[in-house]
């Protein structure tokens, strides 16, 4: 996706605050309230692209097996769901460990976000990007019968279960409407990386339909913070302060190690050649 009018480019962290918190005054409550939904990528390059989709050929076909092989082996751990437990239970659970899955990562903090732009020292040659994406426009898109379930509930996001009664399956997902469109499902409280994380999930009604170019029709709904390469170890060091780390984002002794082991780094240490993206904002 090209740059658009949208982007914003921080030169300062001062000036990155302003971007981040930009047009969250809710005037009706006389609060900052935000309206959007971030994530955080490492790289300005990359694009909203799902794990099932980065699968490459024919992801689309494979959809359905993955999950149903995932509900089958998995039902034996102590995470797994009630054998009654919605589809949308599943994929969240399936997200969250790795599966490719039609879900895309995101979280209600800006914090978060950034951490994820800026938690790869390997990666600190390339510009960061945080994506801003407004939920509750969004929601408008919907088809009739998803939005009556959200003003119902009084709602801009679903559950499962606040979505599995319109709706039970992805097939049936996509036969709301002939246009896609993106639903927001929060997951339900996993373990503590999900809590902490502040996090929810984007959905698009087709596998095959890509976030990124949905987007691109509907440029009202979100813009981009690009972060400067010569601007993340500031926002790392003060994020570091500000006690957003892998210690308190992935906790447990693996978030544990990898918090020390990039706090320690010395600077130089981190600009050489590529890197493997294996975010855990997915």
């Amino acid at each position: 996706m090209p740059y658009s009018a949208a982007d914003r480019i921080a030169t300062s962290w001062a000036h990155l605050q302003e971007l981040l918190f930009q047009d969250t005054w809710d005037g009706r409550i006389g609060r900052f309230r935000s309206p959007f939904v971030y994530r955080g990528q490492r790289s300005k390059n990359y694009l909203l692209t799902t794990s099932l989709q980065r699968l490459g050929g024919n992801y689309f076909e494979l959809e359905h097996h993955l999950l149903r092989n995932f509900r089958k082996y998995a039902r034996d751990t102590a995470a797994s769901p009630a054998a009654t437990a919605s589809v949308w239970d599943w994929l969240a659970l399936a997200q969250h460990h790795g599966l490719p899955t039609r879900l895309l990562d995101w979280t209600y903090s800006p914090y978060v976000a950034l951490h994820f732009a800026t938690d790869d020292l390997q990666a600190y040659h390339q510009d960061g990007i945080i994506w801003a994406l407004n939920y509750v426009k969004a929601a408008e898109h919907l088809p009739d019968a998803l939005r009556d379930a959200l003003r119902q509930e009084g709602s801009n996001v679903f559950t499962s279960e606040l979505l599995a009664p319109v709706t039970d399956s992805l097939r049936n997902l996509e036969s709301l409407q002939a246009e896609p469109f993106v639903l927001f499902l929060e997951p339900p409280s996993l373990d503590a990386r999900i809590v902490h994380q502040y996090a929810l999930f984007s959905l698009m009604s087709s596998s095959q339909s890509v976030l990124h170019e949905w987007l691109a029709h509907h440029p009202e709904l979100y813009f981009r913070v690009i972060v400067p390469a010569q601007l993340k170890w500031e926002v790392r060091d003060k994020l570091d302060q500000a006690n957003i780390t892998e210690r308190v984002l992935l906790p447990g002794l693996g978030g544990l190690s990898r918090w020390l082991h990039r706090h320690y780094s010395p600077r130089d240490g981190g600009s050489d050649s590529g890197f493997v993206d294996d975010s855990d904002m997915r």
